[in-house]
């Protein structure tokens, strides 16, 4: 499958934190023809094939959304976060509820001619945000129990210069660069173990758990970070075009980071540097200390718009991803059958 077409049919499906059924089944279906797929007790998906050197590759599959608190007494819906939710996004922005229905929705906004000089400078709390569904409160309560998870209303948009725009591609954009990478590895003499995570935004929980009893002898977590856009640092971001985001920090495994960088090196895939003085804010950051501790790398995808409803990343920023990983693996391949 073309990466295009991949990255469209990932982002087509919610998975907000806790309730990834429905994109699990989907990934079930696309890793079956790899290895063995199996499930754990919070929805990781787990696919394994190949023997010797065993390498653990990690992306996360769950979303930022809101969950359904209440249903006021004129039928709007009231809201908590579910995740990392920007507060300054919401206003206006057309969601999805995901009750007994799929239902579309607005987040309610006072017009300017209604509001005070002092709102246009207020970002709300979520707690005072409204979603409207048209309907009343008891057909509210029927069609939306409490607890039912909303996101920002799906949508895929192709931009210039390889660019595409949705939201969630933190961290579909991982997924699709694991994926890729499936067909070259099964070719390699090593162990390959793809840990499709859950509920990253809700505190790295499913990345946690889903390294136990695998026995890798390393791993990799594949994430987006910061791509460059006018009021960033420019020595905090990377740039949209510019490749991988090799990471370097205190808390990632030092042979590794050396190893991505000579593995682009020797194959001309574009890569960039991304420094980080402590913690990752990666699923790396547990990975690399489960159970007794696993040697952990990590590459980025570099994202504009960070947990928006348009989130933008470059196509040939995630193939150069998912290069990057092939070309280590057939390195640390080579290496360990010496």
């Amino acid at each position: 499958m073309k990466t295009f077409d991949l990255i469209k049919k990932l982002v087509s499906v919610p998975a907000v934190g806790g309730e990834e059924e429905k994109i699990m089944s989907m990934l079930k279906d696309i890793l079956s023809s790899y290895g063995k797929v199996e499930t754990d007790a919070v929805n990781n998906v787990i696919c394994t094939f190949g023997e010797g050197y065993h390498i653990l590759l990690d992306a996360h599959i769950d979303e930022i959304g809101l969950t359904v608190t209440s249903v006021s007494g004129d039928g709007f819906l009231k809201v908590a976060a579910c995740g990392g939710v920007d507060k300054r996004m919401l206003l206006g922005s057309e969601v999805t509820v995901w009750g007994n229905e799929v239902l579309n929705g607005i987040i309610s906004t006072l017009p300017p001619h209604l509001q005070k000089a002092s709102d246009e400078k207020k970002v709300p709390e979520i707690s005072d945000v409204s979603v409207d569904i048209g309907l009343d409160k008891e057909a509210a309560e029927r069609l939306v129990p409490l607890g039912s998870k909303i996101t920002f209303k799906r949508q895929f948009t192709q931009l210039l210069n390889n660019q595409i725009s949705s939201n969630c591609l933190d961290d579909r954009a991982g997924v699709a660069s694991l994926i890729l990478a499936l067909d070259a590895l099964k070719k390699l003499p090593i162990k390959v173990t793809v840990l499709l995570s859950t509920q990253e935004e809700l505190g790295t929980r499913g990345a946690k758990t889903g390294p136990y009893g695998r026995a890798a002898d390393e791993a990799i977590a594949v994430d987006v970070s910061f791509g460059y856009t006018p009021g960033c640092d420019k020595d905090e971001s990377g740039e949209i075009g510019k490749g991988a985001m090799i990471g370097i920090s205190p808390v990632l495994n030092k042979s590794i980071c050396d190893g991505l960088i000579e593995a682009a090196k020797e194959n001309n895939i574009k890569y960039q540097l991304e420094v980080m003085n402590g913690r990752t804010g990666t699923n790396a950051d547990v990975i690399s200390i489960s159970e007794s501790g696993i040697r952990c790398g990590l590459i980025s995808i570099p994202l504009k718009y960070m947990h928006s409803p348009v989130e933008v990343v470059d196509i040939n920023d995630i193939e150069s991803v998912s290069d990057l990983i092939v070309a280590y693996a057939k390195r640390k391949a080579g290496a360990e059958n010496a």
